[in-house]
C-alpha cells in the first residue's frame, strides 16, 4: 500500500504497502534504531551476510507468519458476518471500515509515537493486542454470544494496533538494507505477501468449510503470538537520537512539539513534486480497495452463490497477480523507468478491474479471477515503486512521520470506500456497486497524467 503507500484491501496486505492486505520495514536512523544500525552491534554489522541480513530475515519471518494469519482472517471475518450473523452488504462494510478507520484516528501521531517508543517492545505489544482481540471472536462464538458490534470493535482494535505496528515496520528496512538493495528487498517483501495472499485465502476457505468461520480465527491469533515471539529475538533498540527523542518536558510541553513534528511530515508530503501526486494516486486506489473489501465476499456468496472454499480460491487469485507484479517490477523499472512503469501499472490495473463485475456463475467466475489478479498485480507494482522512492529520497529523521502521513491520507480512504460501496450496494445491488467501484480505478492513472509524472522517466528525475 511509496512516495505513497497502497494497501490492497482484502487482507493486503497487508501490502507492505503493500501490499498487503492486505501488508515490511521499520525505523529511521534519526529514530530509535536496532542496536548497531549505525555500524555497531548485530544489526549494524556491515559485513555481507552477517548482522544486518540476520535481522532482516528474522523480521521478514515474523511478518510472513503474521501475514498468513491475516490472510486467513480476510476470509473468515466477512464470512462470519455474512454466514453466521446474516449481515448484509452495508453491515459487512461497517466491519471493514472499522478496521481501517484507525488510520484516520491515530495515523498522524503514530509517526511521532514510533520515534519515541522502543521498536521491539512496541511491535511485540501490538502483536499481543491483536492476538487477544482476534481470539475473543471464537470464544464469544463458543458461548453463543457473538454479535455484529463485537466484530466491529475487534476490527477497530486490530486496526489501531496495526497502525502503530505498520508505521514502525515501514521505516525499518532502510536501516538494515543498503540503498542499492531497496528495490529488490521491497520486491521480496511484496512477493512474499503475494504468496501469502495466494495460499492464505484458499487455506482460510478450506478451514471455514471444515471448522467454521469463528474457529478459523484461532489461526490468526496464534500467528500473532508466533510473530511476537520472533520479534523478541531482535536486538534491543539503541538510544533515541532524532528530534522526537528530545522530548523530556511535561505533557503540556510535549503536545505542541508533537504537533510541530506532525506538521513537518505533512508539509514534506504535500509539497514534494513526486510524493504528493503519488499520495493522491494511492488514495484513489485505496478507495477502490476499500470498496472491493466490502463488496467481494458478499458478491461472491450472495450474487454468484460460490461456496466458502471457492471464495477463498477466487480471492487468492489476488496473490497470483501480486506475485507476478512483484517479480516483474525490477525489470519494468529498469526497462521503462520507474515513473513510466508506474503509469503503465495504474492503467493496466484499472482495465483489469472491469472484468470483476462481468463475472457470472460457473465458468463466468474465471472473469473475476482474471480481474482480481490483474488489478492486484498493478497495485503491487505501483506500491513497490513508490515505496522505494520514498525510502531513498526522504530524509531519515522525517521517514517515520512521512510514512504516517502517507498512510493517514491514503489508507484513510479505505473505510470511506468500504462504506460508500456498502451504501451503494443497498440501492444498486452488489453487481451495480461493483461496477461503480471498478470504474473508479481509472481515477489513479488520470491523477498521475494530470501531474508532473507524465513528463518523467524515473521518479528521481525531479531531484
Amino acid at each position: 500500500m511509496s512516495g505513497t503507500q497502497v494497501r490492497r484491501g482484502r487482507g493486503a496486505g497487508r501490502e507492505p504497502e503493500n501490499s498487503g492486505s492486505s501488508g515490511i520495514s521499520g525505523r529511521s536512523e534519526e529514530a530509535e534504531r536496532p542496536e548497531g544500525a549505525d555500524g555497531s552491534g548485530a544489526a549494524g554489522d556491515d559485513r555481507p551476510g552477517d548482522g544486518r541480513a540476520a535481522v532482516f530475515w528474522r523480521y521478514w519471518t515474523a511478518s510472513a507468519i503474521s501475514g498468513t494469519g491475516d490472510a486467513v482472517t480476510s476470509i473468515a471475518l466477512p464470512l462470519i458476518a455474512v454466514g453466521v450473523l446474516g449481515a448484509d452488504g452495508f453491515e459487512v462494510s461497517l466491519v471493514t471500515a472499522a478496521g481501517f478507520a484507525a488510520w484516520i484516528l491515530i495515523g498522524l501521531p503514530a509517526g511521532v509515537l514510533v520515534q519515541r517508543w522502543p521498536l521491539r517492545g512496541t511491535q511485540v505489544a501490538m502483536d499481543l493486542v491483536r492476538a487477544a482481540a482476534i481470539a475473543s471472536v471464537p470464544v464469544a462464538a463458543a458461548f453463543g454470544a457473538l454479535r455484529l458490534p463485537q466484530l466491529i470493535v475487534v476490527a477497530l482494535l486490530v486496526g489501531l494496533a496495526s497502525v502503530v505496528f505498520d508505521v514502525g515496520n515501514a521505516t525499518f528496512l532502510p536501516s538494515v538494507v543498503a540503498k542499492e538493495e531497496l528495490t529488490s528487498r521491497n520486491s521480496l517483501t511484496s512477493g512474499t505477501q503475494a504468496v501469502i495472499q495466494l495460499g492464505g485465502p484458499s487455506l482460510g476457505g478450506v478451514l471455514v468449510q471444515l471448522c467454521g468461520a469463528a474457529a478459523t480465527l484461532v489461526v490468526d491469533a496464534v500467528s500473532y503470538l508466533a510473530s511476537a515471539a520472533l520479534l523478541r529475538t531482535l536486538p534491543r533498540p539503541g538510544a533515541h537520537t532524532g528530534p522526537a527523542a528530545s522530548q523530556s518536558g511535561t505533557s503540556a510541553d510535549a503536545a505542541p512539539r508533537m504537533t510541530a513534528l506532525i506538521r513537518e511530515g505533512w508539509q514534506y508530503v504535500t509539497r514534494h513534486p513526486v510524493v504528493g501526486p503519488c499520495v493522491a494516486m494511492a488514495t484513489s486506489v485505496n478507495f477502490v480497495c476499500g470498496g472491493l473489501t466490502a463488496l467481494v465476499p458478499v458478491f461472491l456468496v450472495r450474487t454468484l452463490d460460490a461456496p466458502a472454499a471457492l471464495v477463498g480460491v477466487l480471492i487468492a487469485t489476488e496473490g497470483v497477480g501480486g506475485l507476478v507484479g512483484a517479480a516483474l517490477t525490477p525489470r519494468l523499472a529498469a526497462a521503462a523507468g520507474s515513473a513510466r512503469a508506474l503509469l503503465l501499472a495504474c492503467g493496466f490495473g484499472a482495465c483489469a478491474a472491469l472484468l470483476m463485475p462481468l463475472a457470472g456463475r460457473g465458468p463466468g467466475l474465471l472473469l473475476f479471477a482474471l480481474g482480481n489478479a490483474g488489478f492486484a498485480g498493478g497495485v503491487v507494482v505501483l506500491s513497490i515503486l513508490t515505496r522505494t522512492h520514498r525510502q531513498t529520497t526522504t530524509p531519515p529523521d522525517l521517514l517515520p512521520r512521512v510514512m504516517a502521513t502517507v498512510r493517514f491520507v491514503s489508507w484513510g480512504a479505505i473505510p470511506i470506500g468500504a462504506l460508500t460501496a456498502g451504501a451503494v450496494s443497498s440501492v444498486w445491488g452488489n453487481r451495480g456497486a461493483l461496477w461503480l467501484v471498478s470504474g473508479l480505478a481509472f481515477v489513479a492513472p488520470v491523477v498521475l497524467l494530470a501531474g508532473p509524472l507524465r513528463r518523467l522517466r524515473t521518479l528521481e528525475d525531479t531531484r
